[in-house]
């Protein structure tokens, strides 16, 4: 049905980002694509959706697949109509309609008489009722946006579905929706995703890295435990390897030791035997070039083993190699920082919340803030920071330090260098060097350290700001992240998570994640109606 046959491709600077890769799909197969962050998982949906096109190989589709890419407000000036590609048909039957039978609307309408139920049906579906379609998509929120490219399938049909990260942005009765429509498609389905919970619905698992693409026959449960199982004879490798460097290095010397003996006791059986001198220095020389052959010898080994050693521990994975290692908040565990009675926010001449908000956050607390999109999740958040007032009620908010991590890393200033960015929080005045082996322990090897923070993918701005705490080294007493799992890769989100769970402070996590919620161990939850 749809056949990758030795892809490759190629950046317009002429850089290989993958070769050889092979993927035939089937109708009804589920496959998740996962890898790591510029691995190249939306250049290869692009590539089959027809949008790229492959230096190498070719793409073989029965029929033409319906991609639904990451928003990034590329369709902003777009209305729905024109967005979900239907605004032709929508515009032929207007006018057949209204009394213009030339042909051509009969010809673009192509017997399709219910494109417009259909169209308000499938947006319906997925709680878009009474959506224009004549609406810009500008005015949409993140999640319907995401929402009106789901429901093109229903008014499509397509046989097959391309999918990049689709759950970002969706609330849970969204996320719930798309779970539903996933379970039962009649579609083939390639799906890119950080959702744990959507790929354990997917019957395959398809990792592209840069040794190419590898399949799993199973869903996301199955690949991690075979990952698992990788990952542990790879650190049984890396042992092994390290005993044989440490062998290797303790032969070497021992070799050396017993050669320099040797050659000391030979000097002085030249000289109490009263050799000819220039017999002495030949002997001497041939003695020489002996030990150097000897220690060239031992040296390769060593170098070999050494090189081996280094690429096994390039292969393990990135979450272990980073902590924060900041000092634990000043604030006493218990402390109470909000107190809020019966507050509520009103804009426009209407109340946010249909019941006002009553609830207390103690230090070392972890909370959730969830609600549907829209229903006021960040303007809480700036309520409780102080930046906004509440329109009735009470908010109480005792002196601390928060730090607000927002979708976009707004902390990270795009104007600045990665090393400059860096030096922003070198409150200790590190010197140079300190400050990047700070970084190089964050993955910023030195190609980053001139690089400017604007080209940075969300998975490194995160990594740069967990860096940037970890040089604050005094831990915040609150951390707030908003959606902090949007737009991360399954790699970042781990080492968020690890991040996450070695903070002792108090966090407040804006998320629709529940996997990842789960992981953080958060226990209590404010919900907003």
């Amino acid at each position: 049905m749809f056949i990758l046959q030795d892809i490759g491709y190629r950046h317009p600077n002429r850089d290989i980002l993958f070769r050889h890769i092979n993927l035939s799909i089937n109708r009804q197969d589920k496959i998740a694509l996962i890898g790591n962050n510029g691995v190249g998982k939306s250049t290869l949906l692009q590539i089959m959706a027809g949008e790229l096109q492959p230096f190498e190989g070719s793409v073989k589709a029965e029929s033409k697949a319906y991609y639904i890419l990451q928003i990034y407000g590329q369709y902003n000036e777009y209305t729905v109509a024109e967005a979900l590609q239907v605004v032709d048909k929508l515009n032929a039957l207007k006018a057949i309609s209204e009394g213009d039978v030339n042909e051509a609307h009969f010809t673009t309408l192509n017997d399709d008489w219910d494109i417009e139920d259909r169209c308000n049906k499938a947006l319906a579906r997925w709680g878009l009722t009474e959506l224009d379609l004549r609406r810009k998509m500008g005015t949409l929120s993140g999640g319907q946006k995401t929402k009106a490219f789901l429901a093109g399938i229903a008014i499509h049909e397509p046989e097959i579905v391309l999918m990049d990260e689709p759950s970002n942005h969706l609330d849970a009765g969204s996320r719930a929706l798309l779970y539903d429509y996933i379970q039962s498609a009649d579609s083939a389905l390639v799906v890119v995703s950080h959702d744990r919970a959507l790929l354990n619905l997917l019957d395959t698992v398809c990792e592209l890295s840069k040794n190419g693409l590898t399949t799993y026959g199973g869903n996301y449960g199955f690949y991690t435990e075979q990952k698992a199982i990788e990952t542990a004879a790879l650190n049984d490798d890396v042992q092994y390897k390290e005993k044989a460097l440490r062998k290797a290095r303790e032969t070497e010397r021992d070799a050396a030791e017993r050669q320099q003996k040797l050659d000391a006791r030979g000097r002085k059986k030249q000289d109490i035997a009263g050799m000819p001198t220039i017999m002495m220095h030949t002997m001497r020389n041939n003695a020489e070039n002996s030990t150097a052959r000897m220690k060239e010898v031992h040296a390769e080994k060593t170098g070999v083993i050494a090189k081996e050693l280094n690429e096994l521990r390039k292969e393990l994975p990135d979450k272990d190699k980073m902590k924060m290692g900041f000092d634990a908040s000043d604030l006493h565990r218990g402390k109470l920082l909000i107190d809020t009675r019966n507050i509520n926010f009103g804009y426009d001449g209407r109340i946010l919340w249909s019941e006002a908000l009553s609830f207390q956050i103690f230090s070392g607390q972890r909370l959730a803030i969830a609600g549907a999109n829209g229903s006021g999740k960040t303007t809480l958040i700036k309520l409780m920071l102080g930046e906004l007032q509440p329109s009735c009620g009470i908010i109480q908010v005792a002196d601390f330090k928060a730090v607000y991590i927002d979708q976009e890393y707004s902390l990270i200033n795009n104007e600045l260098s990665v090393y400059e960015q860096a030096q922003q929080y070198n409150v200790d005045n590190q010197q140079e060097h300190e400050l990047k082996s700070k970084l190089t322990h964050f993955l910023f090897t030195k190609a980053y350290w001139d690089k400017s923070c604007a080209a940075l993918s969300g998975g490194e701005k995160m990594r740069l700001m967990l860096c940037c705490l970890a040089l604050s080294n005094k831990a915040p007493d609150i951390i707030i992240v908003d959606e902090p799992t949007n737009n991360l890769d399954i790699q970042n989100v781990d080492i968020l998570t690890a991040a996450i769970n070695e903070y002792k402070g108090t966090l407040i996590v804006v998320s629709h994640d529940g996997w990842f919620l789960k992981e953080i161990n958060v226990r209590d939850t404010i919900t907003l109606i």
